[in-house]
C-alpha cells in the first residue's frame, strides 16, 4: 500500500466516524432534556465541524483550512461562554419558573447554618461566656515629641 492510499483510507474512516458523531449530536440538540444538554451538544457540533475541516485539510493538502479550524474553535468557545452566561441568568429550563404563591417572603424561613440559641461572643469577653475580661494589649508608651 502506498502512503497516499493509507491517508485516503484513514480520511474516509475519519469522515465516517465524524458523520456518525454529527448525527448523534444533532439528535441530542433536538431531543436534549434540558437547555444545558443542548448547549453541550452545540459545543460538540463545533468540535465535530473542526474535525471535518481538519480531515478536509489533510485530504486536499491545503493548509489554510487549519487556520479556519482554529478560528472556528475560538468562535465556538466564545459562543459556549455566552450560552453559559445566558443559562446562569435565565435558569436551566429543567424546572418550572416559581409562581408568586411558591416564592417565600424574605425573612420568613428558618435560618440555615446557625445553631439555635447560639450567641456571638461579646466584645468585652474572651469568648468564654463572660467569665474573664479581655486583657488590654500592653505596648510601649510613645514618647512625646
Amino acid at each position: 500500500m502506498t502512503p497516499e492510499a493509507i491517508i485516503q483510507t484513514a480520511c474516509n474512516f475519519a469522515l465516517g466516524i465524524l458523520a456518525l458523531a454529527f448525527l448523534l449530536t444533532v439528535y441530542r440538540v433536538v431531543r436534549g432534556p434540558a437547555l444545558p444538554d443542548r448547549v453541550m451538544a452545540l459545543d460538540m457540533l463545533v468540535g465535530i465541524a473542526i474535525g471535518f475541516i481538519g480531515v478536509i485539510a489533510i485530504r486536499t493538502g491545503y493548509p489554510l483550512y487549519i487556520d479556519i479550524a482554529i478560528a472556528l474553535g475560538l468562535v465556538g468557545f466564545l459562543a459556549t461562554v455566552a450560552f453559559a452566561r445566558f443559562i446562569l441568568t435565565r435558569g436551566t429550563g429543567g424546572e418550572p419558573w416559581p409562581t408568586p404563591a411558591s416564592v417565600q417572603e424574605p425573612g420568613s424561613g428558618k435560618r440555615k447554618g446557625k445553631r439555635a440559641g447560639a450567641k456571638k461572643p461579646s466584645k468585652t469577653t474572651n469568648g468564654d461566656g463572660g467569665k474573664a475580661p479581655i486583657a488590654k494589649p500592653q505596648g510601649s508608651k510613645r514618647s512625646g515629641r
